[in-house]
């Protein structure tokens, strides 16, 4: 028996030895690569300083309505995700994409930051960039929260709102407003620490619409990125009370136009209700409800695109 518990043991022991010697292997390779990809994190937009710190805003294409898409929490990178449909509008729109602190080519940032916050830091570089209001906010998930509160302290910025499966008051229980995802994030920080996030991100995992370079770009900001608090965590930390401040002010009742998922992604029944409460106490809004999941922008672009057109060409009539 003792003999049988000491091979066990050697065994066990020769395993972590090996795992030990494998992750060092990862993280080594990790840190070699992390210098060649610099050269990929030249920015595609226009970097702006606020608070200090350097924002990064990209633009395209020119217009008489602009279109700012504004990124759901933890988008590794909001120029290139969501691509698949602006690229499509910028023919006849001028198109403005806002990564916020801790996203794509912007900086990460000390400190928590409430959407009071964040919605000035993205108002500011907006304005730094050069991009001026009227906006038609395009926020996907979570932001949704933050373009209803900039149509609630901006009203005369705001043209319209077009929700990309966006978050509503009501879309979260109780429970998920409650929920620390600080160990979460923890997690994502340790994934991009040691390298393993390597192991998971290749080639194959991308869609179609992604070109090789724009790949390479694309991993080298989430191997130094991904999982910081910017993204991760500071959103969900202070999302109770975003919504409080909603629900304490009226609504902003501007033209909306909101796209919907199945739900499968999301909250289930909990998101499809709420998005129809929400649409429902307004004056000029249209529900579309899409059968993919929440990524709308991907999944669906050319319907969106197509909508989103017919929509905007009846705020001038």
């Amino acid at each position: 028996m003792k003999k049988a518990l000491k091979i066990t043991g050697k065994i066990l022991l020769g395993i972590l030895i090996l795992l030990f010697a494998l992750l060092l292997v990862v993280f080594i390779y990790h840190r070699v690569m992390l210098s060649k990809e610099k050269p990929l994190l030249e920015p595609l937009g226009q970097m702006v300083e606020v608070d200090g710190n350097n924002m990064s805003i990209y633009t395209e294409g020119e217009g008489s309505h602009t279109l700012v898409i504004m990124s759901g929490a933890g988008t590794p990178s909001p120029i290139l995700q969501y691509s698949p449909l602006y690229r499509k509008l910028s023919d006849t729109y001028k198109i403005a994409v806002i990564e916020k602190f801790g996203y794509g080519f912007s900086d990460v940032v000390d400190g928590e930051r409430d959407f009071d916050t964040i919605l000035r830091q993205d108002h500011e570089a907006l304005q730094k960039a050069g991009v001026e209001a009227p906006y038609i906010l395009c926020p996907h998930s979570m932001s949704g929260i933050e373009a209803i509160l900039w149509a609630q302290k901006y009203p005369d910025e705001v043209e319209a709102i077009v929700g990309l499966d966006m978050s509503t008051p009501k879309a979260y229980t109780e429970e998920e407003l409650k929920n620390d995802s600080k160990a979460m994030s923890s997690a994502y920080v340790f994934l991009r620490e040691s390298g393993l996030a390597r192991l998971a991100l290749t080639d194959s995992s991308f869609p179609e619409y992604f070109s090789q370079n724009e790949k390479e770009i694309f991993k080298a900001i989430v191997f130094r990125k991904y999982g910081n608090n910017n993204a991760y965590y500071d959103e969900g930390t202070h999302l109770a009370d975003a919504i409080n401040k909603i629900n304490s002010a009226d609504k902003p009742d501007v033209p909306t136009l909101l796209f919907l998922s199945d739900g499968k992604e999301t909250n289930g029944q909990v998101w499809i209700d709420a998005m129809h409460d929400y649409g429902d106490g307004l004056t000029d809004a249209k529900i579309i409800e899409l059968d993919c999941g929440h990524m709308v922008t991907t999944e669906k672009p050319d319907e969106i695109a197509e909508a989103m057109r017919e929509f905007i060409e009846g705020l001038d009539r």
